[in-house]
């Protein structure tokens, strides 16, 4: 891709997030999931890793997604619509929940549900702490997309909390542990809720697969 490609790219995501875009759902169980008629892109991540937060800065909304504090908050799947033309799915966290065992499970079988029998999902975001990089819980999440042959994307957040040469070691890391794994998109994108860093190029990911 050259520059100018690039570039356009750029805008076409700037502009697919610049209309109008809300809360449409949350899904509690299959049956309650919208009618599969526009892309859906999903994102995942250990609890408190920046799903949230991160889905407000793609969308330039503040309080789009409800950023918590307390691990283990979204206990759905929150379907947000992006004018006519997509959607985006806030996965409940994974690794720590403040919730029975029960509940936890619940969860655990929606999501492994909707991953393997929603047409619509062309793409799941699986946003990695850059901070600490991939832990155990990742790299089984990533086996089950793997299996069920989900298209993911390695997204690092709160880059910002890294200096330069430690971000790079990380990106690194990670770039090297989905080298061979068949469903793992190739491109890393290291990003910052709070700085704006790399939300223009996820965003321009996700126009591309619409």
């Amino acid at each position: 891709m050259d520059a100018a490609e690039h570039a356009d790219l750029i805008e076409t995501g700037r502009l697919l997030f610049a209309g109008e875009i809300a809360f449409e759902r949350g899904v509690p169980s299959m049956e309650h999931l919208p009618e599969a008629n526009v892309p859906e892109v999903a994102f995942a991540g250990r609890s408190n890793v920046g799903k949230s937060s991160l889905i407000n800065a793609i969308t330039g909304r503040n309080k789009l997604a409800r950023a918590s504090t307390e691990p283990g908050r979204t206990r759905e799947l929150n379907f947000f619509r992006v004018g006519d033309k997509l959607r985006l799915v806030d996965m409940p966290g994974y690794g720590f929940a403040k919730a029975p065992k029960a509940e936890i499970g619940r969860w655990t079988a929606l999501v492994r549900d909707y991953l393997r029998g929603r047409p619509a999902l062309k793409r799941v975001i699986l946003l990695i702490d850059a901070r600490h990089g991939l832990k155990p819980a990742d790299i089984e999440v990533m086996q089950a997309l793997d299996l069920a042959a989900v298209t993911y994307q390695i997204v690092l957040t709160k880059a910002d909390k890294l200096k330069p040469s430690e971000l790079a070691d990380i990106d690194a890391g990670v770039r090297t542990a989905i080298s061979k794994r068949p469903a793992a998109h190739p491109l890393v994108i290291a990003t910052s809720a709070e700085t704006g860093a790399g939300i223009d190029v996820l965003r321009a990911e996700i126009a591309a697969l619409i």
